[in-house]
């Protein structure tokens, strides 16, 4: 048999390497990737806790996951925890409302008065380099232990966050595209409502995203001052008890609030930056 006769009949036995054959191995989706990692962090976190817990460590220190997990469902079980919940949120959305269309507001008119904003610099810095939480105090003697203090509180800390992102998103304004309106005939509305406000609408939600969880622990710290209501009232009477467990349970549903309103800022900031992304 000759060489060509083999080499013909082996391509002739010899399987196809069809479409499959080639297909590299299918890669596992980053974002996949990326939660089961967290899972996995978490899972260790909490499995590590709640062994240690009664064998290394003193429970009545460091509590469990266990037991802080029944204490929140108990919570929610006998509702005692809701009308907690919802005075913390109320004053966290209200203050959080009143400081954040403030900053919007003073970092845009700053942001296109540059002599205004280099003469107002200094004080604004003065005002924000204030601990906002030593405050709070201050502000209980002022408005009251109720609804007044927590407010003005969470409104401060949510008012120089968004303002400083604002303003340099106003500054950092492209002025080819303003020039360009301008050359055009749009007023000074206009160049606001088509350039400034959609190009410093990333600082705005940065500003927001970052004003969130500091808002929610400005209320809380609030009501740990004096108050009556609210869940930083809870995690203080647990603490004024020595029950560990209930201080870390109300911690650990303040963090999950946190993490909830996040999340929903992050949302927000995808809608509003929407033509960005296209």
């Amino acid at each position: 048999m000759s060489d060509t006769e083999t080499v013909s009949r082996s391509a002739v036995t010899a399987p196809a390497a069809g479409p499959a054959a080639a297909k590299p191995p299918r890669k596992l989706n980053p974002k996949i990737k990326i939660a089961l990692g967290q899972i996995a962090v978490v899972v260790v976190w909490l499995g590590s806790w709640q062994w240690m817990s009664g064998r290394l460590i003193d429970p009545f220190f460091t509590s469990s996951p266990s037991a802080i997990g029944q204490q929140l469902l108990e919570w929610f079980r006998t509702g005692s925890i809701w009308p907690h919940l919802l005075i913390t949120l109320q004053e966290f959305g209200a203050g959080l409302a009143i400081g954040s269309v403030a900053g919007v507001l003073v970092g845009f008119t700053l942001g296109r008065l540059p002599t205004t904003a280099a003469v107002l610099n200094p004080f604004v810095t003065v005002v924000y380099s204030m601990p906002k939480l030593a405050l709070a105090p201050l502000f209980v003697l002022w408005f009251g232990i109720g609804f007044g203090s927590k407010i003005v509180l969470v409104g401060l800390i949510s008012f120089f966050l968004v303002f400083y992102n604002t303003f340099t998103g106003a500054r950092d304004v492209d002025p080819l595209f303003i020039d360009s309106l301008r050359i055009m005939g749009a007023n000074r509305l206009t160049i606001y409502r088509r350039v400034v406000m959609p190009s410093a609408a990333v600082w705005v939600m940065t500003g927001l995203r970052i004003a969130v969880p500091q808002a929610v622990i400005g209320a809380v710290v609030g009501e740990l001052i004096s108050s009556n209501q609210g869940v930083g009232y809870v995690i203080a009477n647990a603490a004024a008890f020595f029950n560990t467990t209930g201080v870390l349970a109300g911690v650990a549903l303040v963090a999950c609030v946190s993490v909830i309103l996040s999340q929903l800022i992050i949302v927000l900031e995808r809608w509003a930056t929407r033509w960005k992304q296209g």
